[in-house]
């Protein structure tokens, strides 16, 4: 069996359109009810104490992808109308993949014991658009869980940009300053701009800068332009001490990033200074990972201009 034939951008519009005209499309229902034990396990990684779900009998609103998320080996009456859009895309050489949008509407509690349903409507193709990441399209669909007597529970609105990642240039790359020296560029670059400069500044110097606001002195993560408790727009920061604890994390095994080797660990570092940071958790494998893992901060240069904070183990 051949896979999916490269299209050009005439056909692959006209697959979006084709997809698209196709309406809500019903999944499967889920192969197992809403349930209590994955509620519990859901609450206990989310660090939620409400004990309302469990007494109700109801699950958490954001859980509604779960009950109906498909395994690896997936069935072939489980395709919905965006795979084949993106199997166009793979064959296209728009390989690389990165959630951009995601908005959820919850309509009422799933309740346990009921399964949900999941319909998908394919929404719209959006490009070619050249992104700091490569050229790509952006695949918008909407996915609604029904259940019973057919009546909604949640919606949620999904975009990805699949964009074709950058060739590895032929021969050793330019050496732009002694050290580090000929490394290639490092394909995920983190956004500049004036909220974010002296962030950035700081991993430069080896710092781990958090803004504060100038009036009230509030700490804020990520930076941002007005405070969100008094609304002022005067800013400066605060050298963190580099240390946390692991509040959440996952394991990313798939899909392939660019610039990255899986697995890979991406946490959710809780610091002394009261804000959270996202980071990569580097110098362990992945299973030595847990929650309240002790982290220090350390900076690793990317490439010849691009340095990162990490995040390793520290002993206490």
């Amino acid at each position: 069996m051949t896979g999916p034939t490269r299209m050009s951008e005439p056909e692959l519009r006209e697959l979006a359109d084709k997809q698209a005209a196709l309406g809500e499309v019903r999944g499967t229902p889920a192969a197992d009810p809403v349930n209590l034990p994955m509620i519990r396990h859901w609450l206990d990684a989310m660090g939620d104490t409400n004990r309302t779900y469990l007494d109700k009998g109801i699950a958490p609103p954001a859980m509604a992808q779960v009950w109906t998320m498909p395994g690896v080996r997936r069935d072939a009456k489980d395709r919905s109308p965006v795979d084949d859009m993106l199997a166009a895309l793979d064959a296209g050489g728009y390989t690389g993949v990165v959630a951009t949008n995601c908005e959820q509407t919850y309509h009422r509690h799933a309740r346990v014991g009921e399964r949900l349903t999941p319909a998908t409507r394919f929404s719209g193709l959006t490009g070619p658009k050249r992104t700091a990441l490569g050229e790509g399209y952006f695949a918008t669909w909407n996915v609604t869980w029904y259940g019973e007597g057919d009546e909604p529970v949640a919606e949620m609105m999904f975009r990805v940009l699949k964009f074709r990642p950058h060739r590895r240039r032929e021969g050793p790359p330019p050496v732009v300053r002694p050290e580090p020296a000929g490394r290639e560029p490092y394909p995920l670059r983190p956004a500049r701009n004036r909220d974010t400069a002296f962030f950035w500044d700081g991993v430069r110097d080896g710092e781990l800068r958090i803004q504060s606001c100038a009036d009230c002195g509030r700490l804020r993560h990520p930076p941002g332009p007005v405070c969100p408790a008094c609304r002022s727009a005067n800013r400066s920061y605060v050298v963190a001490r580099g240390e946390g604890t692991v509040f959440s994390y996952v394991v990313h095994h798939h899909p392939p990033v660019p610039g990255r080797e899986t697995p890979f660990v991406v946490a959710v570092v809780e610091l002394p200074e009261g804000v959270r940071i996202v980071g990569n958790v580097v110098d362990c494998p992945p299973d030595a990972v847990g929650i309240g893992m002790k982290l220090r901060a350390t900076y690793r240069a990317m490439d010849d201009e691009l340095i990162l904070p990490m995040w390793a183990p520290r002993e206490s």
